[in-house]
């Protein structure tokens, strides 16, 4: 295997855990320390500009960010109030959804499907470590990989 190569520095603070990155490698979901919370933020790598996310700010702290193939879709774990709850952010719609927990049950972890069609979920529950699957598609339009244009994709072939 040939020497791996670090492509980009840091992004400016230390306190960073968590990535993820987007199917197509476009994005970047990292937790930042922003005002002593954990807090979901979002980059795109081609510029290194900051994306913006309407709905994730009221529900920190936040853990665990996963993210769709083109980054229409950012997953998080977040907390409202007491509660935590498995949220996902449509960036194209604004809309976000919630997927809230019985009392019985907290998550810790999760995964989203590249086309946001379903999401894994790691709970607790009663001291027991579980999956849970949820199948998405009857709440979100499926996000599928962007067609690239004919010049880049005769660049890709002589790859």
């Amino acid at each position: 295997m040939g020497r791996v190569e670090r492509i980009q520095a840091s992004f400016g603070t230390r306190n960073q855990q968590d990535p993820a990155l987007s199917a197509n490698g476009d994005n970047l979901a990292l937790i930042v320390d922003y005002n002593g919370r954990p807090s979901v933020q979002l980059r795109d790598l081609r510029n290194g500009k900051i994306l913006p996310l309407r709905h994730l700010s009221r529900n920190q702290p936040h853990s665990s960010p996963s993210l769709s193939w083109n980054a229409r879709y950012v997953a998080v774990i977040g907390q409202r109030g007491n509660r935590r709850l498995a949220i996902i952010e449509d960036r194209v719609t604004g809309r976000s959804h919630q997927l809230v927990m019985p009392r019985d049950r907290i998550p810790v972890r999760l995964s989203l499907a590249p086309d946001g069609s379903q999401l894994a979920l790691q709970v607790i529950e009663k001291g027991q470590w579980r999956i849970e699957l949820f199948d998405l598609r009857k709440k979100i339009e499926l996000d599928q990989p962007k067609l690239r244009s004919k010049s880049t994709q005769s660049v890709l072939g002589g790859l």
